[in-house]
C-alpha cells in the first residue's frame, strides 16, 4: 500500500520521523508503525492492531513482510518496549501497539475498576435498605423484574456500578433513589456526593432531571434536602488547569467525595476516564450512567462500551442474587448465574431494559430495537410498511437539491420558534425540532446544511441576514469551554433582541436555575450556527422531532451506533433521509475502536 494512500496527517508523519530519530534509524517498518499508531489514536482508537493494520499483500508491497512477524521485528528497536517498559511505544502480547501514555491509561483504569468491582463497602443495614427499597420501588404488576431496583441494589452494595440503558429507561430517576438510599444508610453521618457530566449541556440536563426527581421520591425531608442538585462538568470537577493536560485532583490530591456519579459516560474518552478514576479517594464509590450502545466518545476509546461489555449480558453471582431475594422477596430466576468464581464486574453492570419514553406501539422504539440488534433489513421493512406515523424514510436528495428538498421540513420545524414572543418561549420551541447530520463537511454536512437552512428561512422572510455576523433568531452552539462565562462545549443559545438592553442583540443561554442569561455576542467563545448539528454533538440531548440527513454514499462514520443515537434523540417523530441499501449497510456496521480495555476487564 503506497504511503500516500494511507491518509496520514502531518502530525502522523512528524511523529514517525521523531520515533525514528530516537531509534537512530530510518527503518521503513518502524516509521510506518509509528505513523499508523499516531493515525489510529487520531481516529479514536486506543492502539494499533498490527495484525489488521494492513493486509498481507499491502504489507509485502511496503516491504514489511508478514504482518504477523511485524511485531517481532519492531521489538528489536529500543523505542518499542513490552508492557511495563518505559518506552515511547508499547507492544503487548496480542500485537497491539500503543503510545505509552495510552497503554498506561488503559492498564491503570482496568486495574482500578477491577479492584473496586471486587470490593464491597461497609455492610449495609439490610432492614433499613429493605424498607427504602420497598418505599422507593413499589412492586410492579405482572411479575416483571424491576431493573431499576436491581440497579439500585448493585450501586448501594458495591463501590463501582454501571447503570446503562436507552433513552427513557429511567437512569436518572434510579440514581436519585440510589442517592436517597445511601444517605439513609449513612444515618446522619457526612456523606459527600458529586455529580458530573462530560459537557456543560449534559450537566445542565442532569441537574434539571435531579431537581425534578428529587421532589417526587418518597423519603424524609432531611434526606431530600441532602440530595445534591449541583452538577459540574468533568473538567471542572477534576480541576481544569488552563493550558495543561493535567488536573488539580489526582492520586496525590484526591477528590473529597464519598461518591462520584458521572452521567452520559459513553461520551467520556479513555484519558479522561483514567484521570477521573485516578483522582477518586481510596474508598470512594463510582457510578457511571449512560447508554453503552450509543456512539463512543469523539476522542480515543469506547470506554463505556468496553466496561459494559457491549453485546453481552452477564448473569449475577449467587451472593448478589441472594441479596436481591432478601430485599425484594423475589428471585432473579430469569438470569443465568455464575455458581463458581464469579467475575469481579458481573454484579456491577446493570442494563435497564424497559423504556418509559417509547410506548409498546412506538415506531421510534421498535426501530431503535431493530437498529440495536443490527437487523438492517427488518428496520428498512418496518419503515417501508408505514405502519407507524412517528417514523418516516425517504431517500437522500441529490447534493445540488438538498435545500430544495428540505425546504418544507425546515420551515415547518423552525418557524414556530422564530415566532416566539420571548426568549424563554423561543428556547422551548427550538427544542422541538433539529436536523442531525453524520458529517461536518460536504453537501450533507452541518456546515453546508446550516447555510442552506439560513437561505431557506431568509427567502421565507423568517430571518433577516443583512450580511451581519449575528442576526435575530440565530441559534448558536458553543464549541469551546469558557469557564469565565460558564459556557461549555455543546451549550446552545439563541441570538435575540434584549428588551433590557434597548433591544440590542444578545445571546440567550439557559441558566442553572432554569432562567435565561444574556451575553453580548462579541463575548461568545468559539461557536457555530446550530440549525443542524452532528449526531455526535446531539448526544445527551432530546428533541421533539428529528430529521436525520445522511450522505448518498458509504462513509466510515455511518454505523449502527450513529443511527441508533440519532433516532433515539427524538421523542415524537423521526424522518430519515437516506437510501434503503445505505441504511441497511450502516446498521450492519459497528464502531470498532481498537483497544485492549475490554479484554483487560473481561478476559478473552
Amino acid at each position: 500500500m503506497p504511503v500516500d494512500s494511507l491518509n496520514l496527517t502531518d502530525i502522523d508523519r512528524h511523529f514517525a520521523a521523531f520515533i525514528c530519530r530516537l531509534a537512530g534509524t530510518g527503518d521503513r517498518r518502524l516509521w510506518l508503525a509509528a505513523a499508523l499508531v499516531s493515525q489510529a489514536v487520531g481516529n479514536g482508537h486506543v492502539c494499533l492492531d498490527l495484525g489488521s493494520a494492513v493486509d498481507e499483500a499491502s504489507a509485502r508491497e511496503d516491504g514489511i513482510g508478514d504482518p504477523a512477524a511485524w511485531g517481532e521485528e519492531l521489538r528489536n528497536w529500543p523505542v518499542v518496549g513490552r508492557p511495563g517498559d518505559f518506552t515511547p511505544l508499547v507492544l503487548d502480547g496480542a500485537n497491539r501497539l500503543y503510545l505509552h501514555r495510552y497503554w498506561r491509561y488503559e492498564q491503570e483504569l482496568a486495574a482500578s475498576l477491577l479492584r473496586r468491582g471486587a470490593e464491597t463497602p461497609a455492610p449495609v443495614d439490610e432492614a433499613l435498605l429493605r424498607d427504602g427499597v420497598r418505599r422507593l420501588f413499589p412492586i410492579q404488576g405482572g411479575g416483571e423484574t424491576d431493573w431499576q431496583l436491581i440497579a439500585a441494589l448493585a450501586a448501594v452494595s458495591r463501590r463501582f456500578a454501571v447503570i446503562s440503558g436507552g433513552p427513557g429507561t429511567g437512569k436518572t430517576s434510579t440514581v436519585v433513589k440510589v442517592l436517597a438510599l445511601l444517605l439513609e444508610q449513612a444515618k446522619g453521618d457526612k456523606f459527600r456526593m458529586a455529580l458530573a457530566a462530560p459537557t456543560g449541556k449534559a450537566a445542565a440536563r442532569l441537574r434539571e432531571s435531579i431537581l425534578h426527581e428529587r421532589g417526587r421520591i418518597e423519603c424524609s425531608e432531611t434526606v431530600r434536602e441532602l440530595i445534591p442538585a449541583d452538577v459540574s462538568t468533568l473538567h471542572r470537577l477534576l480541576g481544569f488547569v488552563p493550558g495543561s493536560s493535567v488536573f488539580r485532583h489526582n492520586r496525590e490530591n484526591p477528590l473529597p467525595f464519598h461518591l462520584v456519579v458521572i452521567d452520559e459516560a459513553s461520551m467520556v474518552s479513555l484519558p479522561l476516564m483514567a484521570k477521573l478514576v485516578d483522582a477518586l479517594a481510596e474508598n470512594a464509590r463510582l457510578i457511571l450512567l449512560g447508554d453503552r450502545d450509543q456512539l463512543a466518545s469523539v476522542e480515543a476509546g469506547a470506554v463505556l462500551g468496553d466496561i459494559g461489555d457491549t453485546g453481552t449480558m452477564h448473569g449475577f453471582s449467587r451472593t448478589f442474587r441472594d441479596l436481591a431475594e432478601r430485599m425484594t422477596g423475589a428471585a432473579l430466576s430469569a438470569e443465568p448465574c455464575a455458581e463458581e468464581a464469579p467475575h469481579r464486574l458481573q454484579d456491577a453492570v446493570i442494563i435497564l431494559r424497559k423504556s418509559y419514553r417509547f410506548a409498546a406501539d412506538s415506531g421510534i422504539g421498535a426501530l431503535a430495537n431493530l437498529v440495536n440488534e443490527g437487523n438492517g433489513a427488518a428496520a428498512v421493512a418496518l419503515l417501508r410498511k408505514e405502519a407507524f406515523s412517528d417514523i418516516v424514510l425517504d431517500v437522500s436528495p441529490p447534493a445540488e437539491r438538498v435545500g430544495e428538498a428540505l425546504a418544507n421540513a425546515i420551515c415547518t420545524g423552525y418557524a414556530p420558534y422564530l415566532h416566539g414572543k420571548s426568549a424563554i418561549e423561543a428556547h422551548g420551541l427550538f427544542g422541538r425540532f433539529r436536523i442531525l447530520c453524520a458529517l461536518r463537511q460536504g453537501p450533507y454536512g452541518t456546515e453546508a446544511v446550516n447555510r442552506l437552512v439560513e437561505g431557506v428561512l431568509c427567502r421565507e422572510g423568517l430571518i433577516d441576514l443583512h450580511g451581519h455576523r449575528w442576526y435575530a433568531g440565530q441559534p448558536v452552539m458553543v464549541t469551546r469551554n469558557d469557564y469565565a462565562l460558564q459556557l461549555f462545549n455543546g451549550d446552545i443559545g439563541i441570538i435575540l433582541p434584549d428588551p433590557a438592553a434597548r433591544n440590542e442583540l444578545r445571546a440567550f443561554f439557559p441558566a442553572a436555575d432554569g432562567t435565561l442569561r444574556s451575553i453580548l455576542p462579541l463575548r461568545l467563545p468559539e461557536h457555530e450556527t446550530a440549525y443542524a448539528m452532528t449526531v455526535h454533538k446531539s448526544q445527551g440531548s432530546e428533541f421533539g422531532r428529528v430529521l436525520l440527513l445522511l450522505p448518498d454514499r458509504q462513509s466510515d462514520v455511518l454505523t449502527r451506533e450513529l443511527i441508533y443515537t440519532a433516532i433515539t434523540r427524538a421523542k415524537e417523530g423521526v424522518e430519515l433521509r437516506m437510501q434503503d441499501e445505505l441504511l441497511k449497510w450502516a446498521i450492519g456496521r459497528r464502531i470498532e475502536r481498537k483497544s485492549g480495555l475490554r479484554e483487560a476487564l473481561w478476559g478473552g
